[in-house]
């Protein structure tokens, strides 16, 4: 018998609240991808900046609303500090993709590189991926399913990493406009940052996964 079948109402409450702010980890991700794909209309950026902000700010609700039930409910389907650590770091990889949809328009990028692409792409990868394992963790009968796509995330950081890396040596080696090194340097380590926070998070579920499972 999977677990949530025995939970009562109010802990159920805690795995939907954890599925809507994974859907809009994942929407934020669609919608940031998208901006970059159609960047070359400068006319949409801010509203694609504006679609952003708007999927952050429903996530922040959604913490708020986690951390408060967390402290009303008596009984939690997990430790009350992985509770806060999963819904934290969801709520950091949202707070990254508006870093970064906004440090677009606001350093006045015009120009971007396949990296930036390649980048992108990752961290949608490990969006996904991100939501998969939070839409399973309502039962343990999951836990070797939610393992795996644990390590997919993690290979999909590791990734990030290496091109990051390229990106930065092949950067400084053929751009002469420092501005734009500084610039594309910035957007290179956001959108690596983000793919850290989702790592963060699969380590977060795979721990709650071993000591519940």
């Amino acid at each position: 018998m999977g677990l949530l079948s025995t939970l009562m109402p109010q802990e159920r409450r805690f795995f939907a609240l954890f599925n809507q702010h994974a859907s809009l980890v994942v929407e934020g991700a669609n919608v940031l991808v998208e901006m970059l794909g159609d960047y070359a209309d400068e006319a949409r950026r801010d509203a694609y900046v504006a679609k952003i902000q708007a999927i952050e700010h429903k996530a922040d609700e959604v913490t708020h609303q986690t951390v408060a039930l967390m402290h009303n409910t008596f009984v939690t389907p997990f430790d009350r500090d992985q509770i806060n650590k999963l819904i934290q770091r969801m709520d950091d990889i949202l707070d990254l993709m508006q870093d970064t949809a906004e440090s677009l328009t606001l350093y006045d990028v015009h120009t971007l590189t396949a990296e930036v692409r390649h980048l992108a792409n990752l961290m949608q990868l490990a969006c996904i991926k991100v939501a998969e394992a939070v839409t399973q963790l309502s039962s343990m009968d999951n836990g070797k399913a939610i393992l795996k796509i644990c390590q997919e995330v993690d290979a999909l950081e590791s990734d990030a990493d290496r091109v990051m890396r390229a990106a930065l040596s092949k950067l400084f080696r053929v751009e002469n406009d420092l501005k734009q090194v500084m610039k594309l340097r910035v957007i290179y380590d956001l959108l690596e940052s983000i793919t850290d926070r989702c790592e963060d998070v699969a380590n977060i579920i795979e721990g709650i996964v071993l000591e519940n499972s």
